[in-house]
């Protein structure tokens, strides 16, 4: 369970590297949709393979609603990570355990005293990591607030995914209909902002060709990462899957620090460790 889980992590830090990396020279919706679109193809074949179609039913609305609200989540994701340092942004998005906890909350449950420090850990990170401090790489305050936004959706879109099937192979099918729903809500984004004269593809679709290969990379570590995922958690104890791959931020910050020798200013730093913190003891508690 546990070489599962962590690879999780390792496939999830790597997507969303890729994904803001391509997010600086392609526009952030035209990185969701055709990486979504690479991944549904994957997803189909696996849906035929194996038969995953039987486990059609109403459930699967729950994909369909996390399927509308992930291209909105991952936009914002994907242009703050092009705006910002990106090991702070990944931390910030991924308070997004933050969602199912208040979900519960709405629903009966009371938080420990391990999920409230969390959710007080999370917070103080936050306000931390938007601060301002001499030296290092700003963080803008779109950045910020895109960070924010995406986390509540990726919280969102975590949350309905887990309503959406019962056992491995219906996840298959809720994942490939969530997919589905991501290219023709964000296909729809597209052709909206066409309309309105806003840049699709800079350079025409030749343009894009060179980037296939990545963003392949990016949708296809997503679709691993979910499936990865899911097996730790039948495996094992929930929590532990859940706080290994919550790991994925610390894989996305190391990455970009070696790749893109990224230097972030100490109290950004110290906001970013705090909201991962928060994240794993809101994943924990």
């Amino acid at each position: 369970m546990i070489p599962l889980a962590l690879a999780t992590s390792l496939l999830w830090g790597l997507a969303d590297f890729g994904g803001g990396l391509l997010s600086r020279r392609l526009p952030a919706m035209t990185v969701v949709v055709v990486s979504q679109t690479l991944a549904a193809l994957a997803l189909g074949v696996v849906v035929v393979a194996t038969q995953a179609w039987t486990e059609a039913g109403p459930r699967l609305w729950f994909a369909v609603a996390a399927g509308l609200v992930g291209p909105a989540a991952l936009l914002c994701f994907y242009r703050a990570l092009a705006l910002g340092p990106m090991g702070v942004v990944s931390p910030l998005a991924a308070t997004a355990a933050a969602v199912p906890v208040g979900v519960a909350l709405v629903m009966g449950e009371r938080p420990g005293v391990v999920q409230a420090g969390g959710i007080v850990v999370a917070f103080a990170g936050v306000l931390l990591a938007g601060g301002f401090e001499a030296g290092g790489e700003p963080l803008r305050r779109q950045a910020l607030v895109l960070s924010l936004a995406s986390a509540a959706g990726i919280g969102a879109v975590l949350t309905l995914i887990a309503e959406a099937s019962v056992n491995v192979t219906g996840l298959f099918l809720a994942l490939f209909v969530q997919r589905l729903c991501n290219v023709l809500a964000g296909g729809a984004w597209l052709l909206v902002s066409a309309r309105r004269g806003g840049g699709i593809l800079p350079g025409g679709p030749h343009a894009l060709v060179p980037s296939l290969p990545a963003l392949a990379f990016v949708g296809l570590a997503d679709v691993a990462a979910n499936g990865t995922y899911a097996l730790a958690a039948r495996i094992g104890p929930v929590t532990v899957a859940v706080v290994l791959a919550s790991l994925y931020p610390v894989v996305t910050a190391l990455t970009a620090r070696g790749v893109l020798r990224e230097r972030l200013r100490r109290a950004q730093a110290a906001g970013a460790g705090l909201a991962m913190a928060g994240t794993l003891l809101l994943a924990s508690g």
